[in-house]
């Protein structure tokens, strides 16, 4: 099981491109790189999210804000979690949840007037 999270058009509602393609990669990674300001995350990180973003919604808490409401939610649980990333991807560690919330934190930089969406 894994969160699907987009940064979205605020009127098509499709999910937003770079003009370049990046490397940021979770779950699913795009051989070659991509456009797409889209990331999925494994749920086995979703216990540092209610730790960090929000205790009942987890990441979810980011559905519906603007890439800019969410870029001070983003650092602050940055901010709180350790730098201990795995090499697996799939280990539930926090420097591998902090990881995943640096790529969202970069697209909301990119993109402050997308609106988050997921699955």
């Amino acid at each position: 099981m894994s969160y699907d999270i987009q940064l979205c058009d605020p009127v098509s509602h499709k999910t937003l491109h770079t003009n370049t393609k990046h490397e940021i990669g979770g779950g699913t990674q795009a051989i070659g790189g991509t456009t797409e300001l889209w990331l999925n995350i494994t749920y086995n990180y979703a216990k540092f999210f209610r730790e960090t973003i929000d205790k009942d919604e987890g990441i979810r808490f980011l559905y519906g804000k603007t890439g800019a409401e969410s870029i001070p939610i983003l650092e602050k649980a940055i901010s709180q979690l350790d730098d201990n990333v795995d090499d697996d991807y799939w280990k539930a560690t926090e420097g591998n949840a902090k990881r995943a919330l640096c790529g969202l934190l970069a697209f909301a930089q990119l993109r402050p007037d997308g609106i988050w969406d997921g699955d």
